[in-house]
Formats: C-alpha cells, sequence, structure tokens
C-alpha cells in the first residue's frame, strides 16, 4: 500500500529512507499555534492528526496510508518551537543548559476513515554550556529553524552526554513506532 508523508521536513523524509520506506510527499499548509491551556502532549497529537487529515484530502492521496508527526521540545512544561532569530536561539540554549528535557512527537497514521496516534516521549541530557559554546552554536545557524533550537544529529550531539529513548524520535520522527502503527493500521484493511 501507498505512504504518504504529511511533512515538509527533510529530517524526516531521511529517517524514512534510511529505513527503507517508499513514499511520497505532500506537505499540508497548517496552524502550528498552541492553544490555551494545551499541554504538549496533546499539542503535538493534534498537529500531528491535522496534518495526516489535510493531507488524506489532497485528491493525490487516494487509497493511500497518510502519515502525519509532528515534535516539540519541552522543558518545565514549556513548548520549545522553531527560534524567531539568533537570539531566540541562545535564550532556549541557556534554558537547556545543564538539564534534562523532553522530545515529544505525535504520530498520526490514517486510511480512509480509520486514524491510529500516539506520541512518543525522549528525554535528552545537555551538558552546561558555556556562553562561547553558546555563541559558537549560534553562530552556525543551525539551530535556526529547528524546534528547541538544536538538533542532535548535528553540531549539537557534542553537547547531549544521554538520552533515554528513541534517538529518531528526537531527530523528528520515531521510526519503530511508525513501522508499528502503519503494521497496525494495514492488519486492520485486509
Amino acid at each position: 500500500m501507498r505512504l504518504v508523508l504529511a511533512s515538509s521536513s527533510p529530517r524526516r523524509a531521511e529517517l524514512l529512507r534510511a529505513a527503507d520506506f517508499k513514499f511520497d510527499i505532500v506537505s499540508p499548509a497548517i496552524d502550528e499555534r498552541t492553544r490555551p491551556g494545551e499541554l504538549p502532549e496533546d499539542y503535538v497529537l493534534r498537529l500531528a492528526s491535522e496534518k495526516s487529515a489535510a493531507a488524506q484530502s489532497s485528491a493525490t492521496t487516494q487509497d493511500a496510508l497518510v502519515l502525519g508527526a509532528d515534535t516539540a521540545v519541552v522543558v518545565d512544561a514549556e513548548i520549545l518551537g522553531k527560534p524567531e532569530d539568533d537570539a531566540d536561539v541562545a535564550r532556549m540554549l541557556r534554558q537547556l543548559s545543564g538539564r534534562a528535557h523532553q522530545v515529544m512527537t505525535g504520530v498520526s497514521v490514517r486510511h480512509s476513515t480509520r486514524e491510529i496516534r500516539e506520541v512518543v516521549t525522549t528525554t535528552v541530557w545537555f551538558a552546561t554550556l558555556t556562553p562561547p559554546e553558546i555563541d559558537w552554536y549560534v553562530a552556525s545557524g543551525e539551530g535556526r529553524d529547528k524546534a528547541g533550537a538544536y538538533a542532535i544529529q548535528g553540531r549539537a550531539a557534542r553537547f547531549i552526554p544521554r538520552v533515554d529513548g528513541s534517538y529518531s524520535n528526537v531527530v523528528g520522527l520515531p521510526i519503530a513506532l511508525v513501522y508499528a502503527l502503519i503494521s497496525k493500521l494495514s492488519s486492520k484493511l485486509i
């Protein structure tokens, strides 16, 4: 059965390709702002579901399995989205420095009127960052378009001594969960 990724994220596409998934891409436009009082887990699950629903409504996705996902970096119950500018990158790095935080990804897989969805949470520890380290990372530009202002698969790897849970979740897509949900939904279609 054909798989459609409802995302414009190059990292999600890379992770799927590395795991030998064959898929098409549809990039739905949805409002990604949080709602008042919305918990981080509810937020990522809602966005994943909205992305898969929007992509499913496209004429090109008829009879396909549609995969939507959304990832958030969470510290002290605050969602750290993509930074607004370099000053925001530095602020987020100072907030993450020397402590653990959670990375949550909501995953939605749907076909026709059926949808299954789940959230994966991974705990990530950051080393204590010095002001020159923060300045160096900000100047690299790597964190500008990343939730939480860092990329674990890039330069920020040097600052992360420990990860508990799915590494691919921190990159942007928990591949083992994606496979399990696709397998579960596919078996219900037979």
